[in-house]
């Protein structure tokens, strides 16, 4: 027969690993998500030199035993980023139509990383 006390113990230690399952694999999907949304905007960005496109990365901003921050920008290009995403004004008179990159991959990353946990936990 078991105790109360041998089956409180057996419970929290089979939640305790469940958690830290939980979170290897919430922190496994944050960085394949982050990769594949600088993948995907680097390969959609305008490439006049190429430069813009290769300027993009990912950054860990944080990490704890139970989460992870990461990030994904433009090591050089930052100051571009808006006006290449957005529409804007040229330097004489007109405008130059913007092409969505970040936008789009950003909502692919939100689709990806809920399918990822999804398809991990169940």
């Amino acid at each position: 027969m078991t105790s109360i006390d041998d089956m409180t113990t057996e419970i929290m230690k089979g939640l305790t690993e469940y958690a830290d399952l939980v979170d290897s694999t919430m922190k496994k999907a944050v960085r394949k998500t982050a990769t594949s949304i600088k993948n995907e905007i680097s390969a959609n960005a305008l490439k006049d030199t190429g430069t813009y496109a290769k300027s993009w990365t990912t950054k860990k901003i944080s990490e704890n035993s139970h989460s992870l921050t990461m990030t994904v920008h433009s090591k050089n290009r930052y100051q571009i980023a808006h006006l290449l995403e957005n529409r804007h004004a040229k330097r004489g008179d007109g405008r130059v139509s913007g092409k969505p990159h970040i936008a789009p991959a950003e909502q692919n990353g939100v689709n990806l990383l809920e399918s990822l946990i999804e398809k991990e936990l169940s």
